[in-house]
């Protein structure tokens, strides 16, 4: 278990990911939910939700690239919203493999507020690049 320069994702960094545990196996982080990540009613809006979930996953993805592939790259992320994180209020997003291939790659991202509810779940696709 070791933690990930968020500095590799400048977009990550800016919407203000931090990374708890990354590893091939799991990636932890967390996100605060500020004023400016919210649409209306003050909760987190969906963009932010689905980045934070494709961040996750990428570093992951990326973290168990086969030898010899310099990157990857999202092919396609599918997102349930499930209950919404109110501002001020922490998120935390857990990513884990379902398919770790040559070419492809599948994370699961669970995003759950500070109550424990499922904020969101989160299916995405990465393409390994050579």
């Amino acid at each position: 278990m070791s933690t990930f320069p968020i500095e590799l994702i400048p977009f990550a960094k800016t919407l203000g990911v931090e990374i708890i545990e990354a590893s091939a196996e799991c990636v932890v982080g967390t996100l605060l939910v500020r004023p400016e990540l919210c649409t209306a009613g003050a909760t987190l809006h969906g963009g932010a939700v689905m980045a934070f979930a494709d961040s996750l996953g990428a570093i992951g993805a990326f973290l168990s690239l086969p030898e010899g592939a310099k990157a990857t790259t999202t092919l396609e992320s599918k997102t349930n919203f499930l209950s919404a994180a109110k501002v001020g209020t922490t998120v935390t997003g857990e990513a884990t493999p379902v398919h770790s291939g040559k070419r492809t790659g599948v994370w699961q991202t669970k995003i759950s507020g500070e109550d424990g509810k499922t904020v969101a779940l989160i299916i995405q696709t990465q393409m390994v690049l050579i």
